[in-house]
């Protein structure tokens, strides 16, 4: 299980460990313990941590309402502060402001603290797209979270323009129809970018005399959006789909594809989906997949052990979990 520490200036109890008294040397965050923290974000003088269950704490200093706790009180001790419902994948703050900024995983962004001289109490719903408007439009002073590149051409890359020519009727020599749902594309680009593709157009395979090719081994939104990875090096799919274009990806060979599809999967991980996943890596032979899911199972064991997932997979599959928990020691007293 990972640990939070913090060490420093504490005025405000901005180390979140229980006081607010500075500390000359690490000292462990005990209301963070059982908790697995993957991201911490720091403001002027607070702090905000991500777990790896999409939820959001927050401590420390609280005068413009930057902990997003509904009030202006400090806190000398983390505080959650998302619900489960709302599964965060990213939090922002900068050392220069009183400002904070979140993510979820269906893109909204929220953002609370001091904004435009404003304070902001609780989390509020932006319209934007990236949490970096948020410090860039309402942060004061607008210092940006992160490292930004600004840099505008005025012409396409080669790969933008593969990007706007993926289903593309006017250019296309070639349509896929999976599910009723035409896909167009272009030989030579799959040719170019996939083994699966080259083998198929190069040989003597009955499709390569084909202006369509009828797809029914993979749902409609896998299969365009594996076609559409091959125009972008892009995969934009829930952690459902994801499971789908991983067995796609290793049907394919498609080890690049494989391991992004894993990424996704890992970002999109719960207790009521985590035994599946684990599953779906052990079946799709995804070795760092199965390991995160099979860590976040005994990091979560009493909650995920009386979820319906658990109790429906293999029985092989259960007894091995079983085993290799009980080697880490899961179940000692």
């Amino acid at each position: 299980m990972l640990q939070v520490f913090g060490w420093g200036y504490n005025g405000n109890g901005q180390l979140g460990v229980g006081n607010n008294g500075n500390q000359l040397t690490p000292c462990r965050l005990v209301a963070l313990q059982g908790v697995c923290v993957l991201q911490i974000a720091s403001g002027y003088a607070h702090s905000l941590a991500l777990t790896d269950e999409g939820l959001l704490y927050a401590w420390g200093a609280n005068t413009y309402g930057q902990l997003g706790t509904g009030t202006k009180s400090n806190q000398l001790s983390p505080v959650q502060i998302t619900e489960k419902e709302s599964r965060i994948v990213e939090i922002a703050a900068c050392h220069s402001t009183h400002t904070s900024a979140c993510k979820t995983q269906s893109g909204q962004v929220y953002m609370w603290g001091q904004c435009r001289g404003q304070s902001v109490v609780l989390p509020f719903l932006t319209h934007f797209s990236s949490t970096d408007d948020v410090f860039g439009c309402f942060a004061t002073p607008a210092v940006m979270w992160r490292l930004l590149s600004m840099e505008h051409d005025d012409f396409l890359t080669v790969a933008q323009s593969l990007r706007k020519e993926f289903d593309s009727p006017e250019t296309a020599d070639l349509k896929f129809n999976v599910d009723g749902k035409y896909i167009h594309v272009h030989k030579a680009v799959l040719k170019i970018r996939c083994e699966h593709f080259r083998s198929m157009f190069q040989s003597h395979w009955t499709e390569d005399e084909k202006e369509v090719i009828e797809i029914d081994q993979f749902s409609y939104p896998v299969y365009r959006s594996f076609l559409e990875f091959l125009y972008t090096d892009h995969v934009d799919l829930p952690p459902e789909d994801a499971i789908g274009l991983l067995d796609l990806a290793t049907s394919y060979c498609e080890n690049r594809l494989k391991r992004m599809c894993q990424h996704i999967i890992k970002r999109g991980i719960t207790v009521e989906n985590a035994f599946s996943l684990l599953s779906a890596a052990v079946r799709y032979d995804a070795e760092d997949l199965e390991e995160f899911c099979f860590k976040f199972c005994v990091n979560h064991l009493t909650a995920v052990t009386q979820t319906a997932a658990f109790w429906q997979v293999d029985g092989n599959l259960l007894k091995d979990f079983i085993c290799r928990a009980s080697r880490c020691g899961a179940f000692k007293n």
